[in-house]
């Protein structure tokens, strides 16, 4: 056998390797860790709206919540597990594609390389709380994202990336929102396997946790583009600023409350693509 012919083969029992069992195990786990966390940090978000705000609604807040829990270390461990799972998911589809008949495509696999190195970032940081060597990342998210803004600013350009960096996010914060009441998710889920009342409950959870997560993203975009005219890193907002930010529109703490329960939904949402998706 030539080299050519043993590398074809090394690659297809790679590739058969990748779309295994443990791969959709990996899959599942990874997607039940993020319905965990959006659950929470919607929780999180709903306590705020209702007057307590000594909690962070962002991943953080999430990971506090959890450890203080019976039993949280081990409770922190599985969490990490699962999104370690959810980040070699996502290396597997950026190395040999996706599930799906375009799941090959260039595109689709430079998004899942993009997603397994936040997935990775994600896991890490909640591997060291777990292992009691860290905070779950330096300061909140609202902390993070100033810090970059700041750093950013400072760069050759710097309002214009910052600019285009946060017009990028409030379109992708649109397109998940707008994706998600089309239903384009129907397309990722095994529709056959699934009872006409499961079907409506997903229907429900996807929409709405979808629009809410859009909404957010396309908030902490919009707070980007601002803080890039300004020339004011502090305008800059992570998850749990921007999500506060609802309850001073004009709809006041209701709009927070709905933004809330949206993430909620989001994060059962995710507990069913991790029964029903396809991987």
């Amino acid at each position: 056998m030539n080299a050519s012919a043993t590398a074809r083969t090394g690659r297809i029992k790679a590739r058969r390797a990748a779309r295994g069992s443990g791969v959709e195990y990996a899959a599942r786990a990874g997607l039940t860790a993020r319905g965990v966390i959006y659950l929470l940090v919607g929780v999180l978000a709903l306590r705020i709206a209702f007057g307590d705000g000594k909690k962070q609604a962002d991943r953080n807040g999430a990971v506090a919540e959890i450890a203080q829990q019976p039993f949280g270390a081990v409770l922190l461990w599985a969490l990490a597990v699962g999104l370690v799972g959810m980040a070699l998911w996502r290396l597997s589809e950026a190395c040999f594609g996706s599930a799906g008949p375009d799941g090959r495509a260039a595109k689709k696999r430079l998004l899942s390389a993009g997603r397994f190195v936040f997935y990775a970032f994600v896991a890490y940081s909640v591997l060291s709380v777990a292992a009691g060597s860290g905070s779950g990342g330096k300061g909140s998210s609202d902390q993070r994202s100033r810090d970059v803004t700041a750093k950013a600013l400072n760069l050759p350009a710097g309002q214009w990336i910052v600019g285009v960096a946060g017009v990028g996010i409030v379109v992708a914060g649109l397109l998940i929102g707008g994706r998600a009441v089309l239903r384009k998710y129907h397309k990722k889920l095994k529709l056959g396997q699934m009872p006409a009342r499961t079907r409506r409950l997903v229907d429900v959870t996807g929409v709405g946790g979808g629009a809410a997560r859009g909404l957010v993203f396309a908030a902490a975009g919009c707070f980007a583009v601002r803080a890039a005219i300004d020339y004011e890193p502090d305008r800059a907002k992570g998850l749990d600023d921007t999500i506060r930010s609802f309850a001073h529109t004009p709809a006041g703490p209701w709009l927070l409350v709905c933004v809330a329960a949206g993430l909620v939904l989001f994060g059962l949402f995710s507990f069913a693509m991790a029964r029903w998706r396809r991987v």
